[in-house]
C-alpha cells in the first residue's frame, strides 16, 4: 500500500550507512568522548585545547556549543530514520501496522526512560517522569503519527506552526513576575535555602504579570512545569525536558523527516541532494541566529531559534557524512561509529547501569591514575581512564553488532 505521506517517485532504497554512522558519531560524545577531549584540554592547556573543551560543555543558558547539538541531532536522526522505516512498513503492511509500530516503540522507549532516571528506586514524588529518553519517545510518537496520517506539505505546516506557536506562547502569554532560580529566590525570600513550600507560597502570592521573558526559571515553559509537572524535576522547580518545550522538539524530529524524505528520492542525484542539504543547513542557521536577536537560542527551553540553529548544523553534518560515506564510499574510518549507531539506546542504558567510565577506573585508576598525573601532566590520569572507557564502549558495541542485538528508534 502506498503512503499518502511519501512523495513520488518511490522505490526500494538501500540502507543509508551515513545515517547509522552519524547516529554513532552523536552517541560517541555522549558515551565518553567528551570526557577524553576535556581531559586533553586540561593536560594541554593551550588556547585551542581549552576551546574544544569548552565546546564539550552545555551553555549555561543562551548560546550554542557543540555539546548543545548532541541531543537535538539524535532527535533529528530519529526523524530521518522514520522517513525510511515507516514508509517501508506502510508500503509492505499498511498504515495500521506503521501506527502500531510507532506507538509500541514510543511507549517502550518512554518506559526505558523512566527506568534510566531511577525507576522506582525512590518513593513518589521523588521520581522524575520526564527526561532525555522520554523526550525522544514523545517526539518520535508525535512525528510518527503525523507522518503516517498527513502529507508532507501538511507536515511542513505543522512544523512551522509548532515553532511560531511556541514563540508566541512564550512571548505573549503573561506569567507571574517571579524567577524560579536559586539565587533570585534567595534574594526575594531572604532565606539561604528556601523550602519548596516557601517557594510555592511566594509563587502563588505573586499577582503581578509580565510577558516576553526567557530567563532561567522566568518563562512560561518553566512556570508551567512548576505548576503542573508532578514528581521530581531536574532543576528542582522546572525540567529542561518539561511539558511545553516538548512541542518544538517535535519540530526538530520533523526536520529530520524532511531530510529523510529528501534522501529517499530517486529522481535526485547525489549532487542535488548534497546541494539541498547544504543550502537548507545554511538557511536554517541564518534564520535561527537572526531569530536569536529577539527569541534567544536556549537549549534548556528548546526555543524555536534553537530548533533552527540545531537543525542547520544537523543538515550540514548529514551532508558531510553522506558525501564521505555514501557518495565517496570512504567507510573504513567510520566502522566503530556504525557499531554504536546501530545500537544507541542499548549502549546508553548499559552505560547508565554499569558506567563504562567507572568500569575503566578498575583498569586505569588508583596508582596508575596518580602516576600519570604526577609524571605526565595534571589530568593525564583522567584522560587515560576516559580512553579506556571509550575502548570498552567500542568492544561492547562491536560485540552487540556482530550478534545482531539491536534496540534503536
Amino acid at each position: 500500500m502506498k503512503s499518502a505521506s511519501t512523495p513520488a517517485p518511490l522505490a526500494k532504497t538501500p540502507r543509508l550507512v551515513s545515517l547509522d554512522a552519524l547516529r554513532g558519531f552523536d552517541m560517541f560524545w555522549i558515551l565518553g568522548a567528551s570526557g577524553v577531549a576535556q581531559a586533553l584540554g586540561e593536560v594541554s592547556g593551550t588556547t585551542t585545547a581549552r576551546f574544544f573543551a569548552e565546546q564539550l560543555n552545555h551553555c549555561a543558558w543562551a548560546g550554542f556549543t557543540f555539546f548543545d547539538l548532541i541531543f537535538p541531532l539524535f532527535i533529528f536522526i530519529a526523524g530521518a530514520s522514520s522517513a525510511f522505516s515507516l514508509t517501508r512498513i506502510i508500503e509492505q503492511h499498511g498504515r495500521g501496522a506503521a501506527l502500531k509500530r510507532v506507538l509500541a516503540r514510543g511507549v517502550l522507549l518512554f518506559a526505558i526512560g523512566i527506568f534510566y532516571n531511577g525507576g522506582f528506586t525512590n518513593p513518589w514524588p521523588d521520581m522524575r517522569l520526564l527526561g532525555v529518553l522520554q523526550r525522544i519517545a514523545l517526539a518520535y510518537i508525535a512525528t510518527g503519527l503525523l507522518f503516517c496520517l498527513i502529507k508532507p506539505r501538511a507536515l511542513a505546516a505543522v512544523a512551522v506552526g509548532l515553532l511560531v506557536g511556541y514563540w508566541a506562547l512564550l512571548t505573549f502569554v503573561p506569567i507571574r513576575d517571579i524567577q524560579l532560580e536559586e539565587n533570585a529566590l534567595v534574594a526575594r525570600l531572604g532565606t539561604p535555602k528556601p523550602t519548596l513550600e516557601q517557594v510555592r507560597a511566594a509563587f502563588e502570592a505573586t499577582t503581578a504579570r509580565v510577558t516576553g521573558r526567557y530567563e532561567p526559571g522566568f518563562n512560561l515553559s518553566n512556570h508551567l512545569d512548576f505548576e503542573y509537572l508532578p514528581g521530581r524535576k531536574y532543576n528542582t522547580y522546572w525540567d529542561p525536558e518539561g511539558y511545553l518545550s516538548t512541542l518544538p522538539a517535535i519540530a526538530t524530529c520533523l526536520l529530520g523527516v524532511f531530510a529523510g524524505l529528501l534522501m529517499r528520492r530517486i529522481d535526485l542525484d547525489d549532487s542535488r541532494k548534497l546541494r539541498a542539504l547544504l543550502i537548507g543547513g545554511i538557511l536554517f542557521l541564518a534564520l535561527g541566529w537572526l531569530w536569536h536577536l529577539q527569541f534567544p537560542v536556549v537549549k534548556r527551553i528548546w526555543t524555536s531559534s534553537f530548533v533552527l540553529v540545531a537543525g542547520g548544523y544537523s543538515l550540514l553534518l548529514l551532508a558531510a557524512f553522506y558525501y564521505a560515506i555514501d557518495v565517496r564510499k570512504w567507510r573504513a574510518w567510520c566502522q566503530p561509529f556504525i557499531w554504536i549507531g546501530m545500537n544507541p539506546i542499548t549502549l546508553y542504558i548499559v552505560n547508565n547501569v554499569i558506567s563504562f567510565r567507572r568500569l575503566a577506573s578498575r583498569f586505569a585508576g588508583g596508582n596508575i591514575n596518580a602516576w600519570l598525573n604526577a609524571h605526565i601532566a595534571a589530568g593525564a590520569g583522567e584522560g587515560f581512564a576516559a580512553l579506556v572507557g571509550l575502548a570498552l564502549i567500542f568492544v561492547t558495541a562491536r560485540f552487540l553488532y556482530r550478534r545482531q542485538i539491536f534496540l534503536r528508534v
